[in-house]
């Protein structure tokens, strides 16, 4: 579930930020975002895709998550 869920935030970045797949790639995997979607007890992964690119986007604008 967690590489589908990478998948679809790559493309959100790549369409809502206009990053290249490598940008993208790097600005997921380097995320605090990304370490909670990777953590189980977090249950981001359960979520959909939008709820958690919200998470990314803010983190993005402030450089930390909420």
């Amino acid at each position: 579930m967690i590489e589908y869920m990478s998948r679809d935030l790559v493309l959100l970045l790549m369409e809502r930020q206009d990053l290249d797949m490598e940008e993208a790639l790097n600005t997921l995997y380097n995320s605090e975002t990304y370490t909670k979607l990777t953590d189980p007890r977090t249950g981001f992964y359960f979520q959909s895709p939008l709820y958690v690119y919200d998470f990314l986007e803010k983190e993005l604008l402030i450089g930390k998550m909420e």
